[in-house]
């Protein structure tokens, strides 16, 4: 995602956004901040009682996750959910609630604009107000392997008012059993991998709502690939979901429902990866606030964060698909200004310049670093397959060529993919899709149908956005691409009026599915 344009979209929707740092360090809080109560309805809102001996106009209050974003050291982190100002030396305000996810929150009281505490912050829960439901009616959970012990969980795709939440098994194999809290377990027979039987899953809430789903476990002999089809996607959140109303409902209902099983993550947050994994059950690894990996199968290792330099825009985990047989996924989120679409269809720059802004930009130094650092895994690819995932936020060169004639230009070697292609790695949506006039796999964006303004281009806004494929899913090693989309949840409605949409991003999703098998 392209940051500069996120802040505009967030100054649209200001009523639910950050409000911009401004100055001032002072001594410790010396004011007082109560709540009305300690947990609401959503849709009700947050009432707050204050008081300060620095009464300001820009004084304001801020609901942030917990944990979140929430500037618990008196540093902007990430944007608050709600706000509101608060002027006086006492006085009382109220947050609205509408669209945010159930949940723990916490509101801040904060000086003159900025970050800085007038009062210790205040923990809230907002409770749903929908009934009880499982985020999808039919899912998949991870593979079993026949005579071996089996464990996952469903205890956190349920939204709606879940006090009080139980689950129980309604039907299915004989080797399943659901516990109350969710877990499913036990361990599957020979027959069971010949005769595979959905499962049901009852949950009952203690005002006696109930909700069923149905749930498929594949179950494999001993001797065969554990996942013998892998899938792979490259899923830009837009600030965690934020954007959109019901934003963490959405984005686990499309996890589900594509059935993927490692997804390298980008515009997290510091806290989306962990939620969405724990959610789902599955295993997650986060690379500071930006960027990181969920994986319905164990992650084995993890590369720890680098704070800074050309590194810092990328991540390594190591993921056991198999008693002897694992992947290593890279995902990354590369730099967004200068954009070498605006460069071409607004500036109509020379490719000399064009490679230069590439340069400027940081993706080339930051791809060069990283194909660099992956250098010793993409060695050992014919035996561990390597992936890279990513918003690269720059097109391919695969895609801009005397066929497509993107704003005039024949030809552009885009270092983004052409560095990666010279390292060895394959651009899966392609070897899926090699026409790009007939599959163009645009990515970028499924809510920007027009250009609106910024990086240098104002006086083309309101023109025609240049739609591109900016985000993928790269490979290398013994694996078989079988199918390749860019995906979006129905018909997304263009900003500002996006906050509605089925779809919770600003960039479509890349899905890959993978023959692992070498059988």
């Amino acid at each position: 995602m392209r940051w500069l344009k996120s802040l505009v979209v967030a100054m649209l929707v200001l009523s639910t956004g950050a409000v911009p740092a401004s100055a001032s360090v002072s001594a410790a809080p010396d004011g007082t901040l109560t709540l009305a109560s300690s947990s609401v309805r959503r849709g009700e809102p947050i009432k707050a009682s204050f008081t300060t001996p620095h009464p300001d106009p820009t004084n304001w209050l801020g609901l942030y996750t917990d944990p979140g974003d929430g500037p618990v050291d008196e540093k902007f982190v990430g944007p608050s959910v709600r706000w509101t100002y608060i002027a006086g030396e006492s006085g009382a305000a109220t947050l609205p609630t509408d669209g945010l996810e159930p949940g723990n929150y916490i509101v801040f009281a904060l000086a003159k604009d900025g970050y800085q505490w007038l009062a210790a912050p205040v923990k809230v829960r907002i409770t749903s107000d929908a009934p009880l439901h499982f985020i999808a009616d039919a899912f998949k959970l991870r593979n079993a392997r026949a005579l071996t012990p089996y464990q996952a969980r469903v205890g956190g795709v349920v939204r709606g008012d879940t006090d009080g939440l139980t689950f129980r098994k309604v039907s299915g194999p004989r080797w399943i059993s659901v516990s109350a809290d969710g877990e499913v377990s036990g361990t599957p027979r020979l027959r069971d991998s010949l005769r595979p039987a959905p499962l049901r899953v009852e949950a009952r809430n203690a005002r006696a709502e109930t909700s069923t789903a149905t749930v498929g476990i594949d179950v494999r002999r001993p001797g065969q690939d554990l996942v013998p089809e892998l899938k792979a996607m490259s899923f830009n959140l837009w600030h965690s979901g934020s954007q959109v109303d019901g934003g963490r409902e959405k984005e686990l209902r499309f996890l589900l429902q594509s059935d993927v099983d490692v997804v390298g993550l980008q515009e997290t947050s510091a806290v989306s990866t962990r939620e969405l994994a724990e959610a789902l059950g599955w295993d997650y690894h986060q690379s500071g606030t930006d960027i990181g990996v969920i994986s319905r199968y164990p992650i084995i290792e993890r590369k720890a964060p680098v704070d800074s330099g050309p590194l810092s825009v990328a991540t390594k985990v190591r993921v056991r698909i198999g008693e002897r047989q694992d992947v290593v996924v890279w995902n990354v989120h590369l730099g967004y200004n200068p954009y070498g679409p605006y460069d071409t269809c607004f500036g109509k720059l020379t490719q000399e310049q064009l490679l230069a802004n590439e340069e400027r930009s940081g993706r080339t130094p930051q791809i060069q670093a990283v194909l660099r650092e992956m250098g010793p895994d993409l060695a050992a690819a014919r035996r561990t397959p390597v992936l890279l995932t990513g918003d690269f936020n720059a097109p391919s060169h695969l895609d801009w060529t005397e066929a497509t004639r993107r704003c005039g230009y024949t030809a552009v070697p885009w270092p983004t993919s052409v560095l990666p292609a010279q390292a060895g790695l394959r651009d899966s949506y392609r070897v899926a899709h090699p026409d790009p006039v007939t599959a163009p796999g645009i990515t970028w964006s499924p809510i920007y149908p027009v250009f609106t303004g910024g990086y240098g281009y104002d006086p083309h806004k309101g023109e025609p956005e240049p739609q591109d494929r900016i985000d993928f899913v790269y490979y290398a090693g013994p694996l078989r691409v079988t199918d390749s989309s860019a995906l979006v949840e129905g018909t997304p409605t263009a900003v500002p009026n996006h906050r509605g949409n089925a779809w919770s991003s600003d960039h479509a999703a890349v899905l890959t599915t993978f023959r692992t098998s070498r059988h």
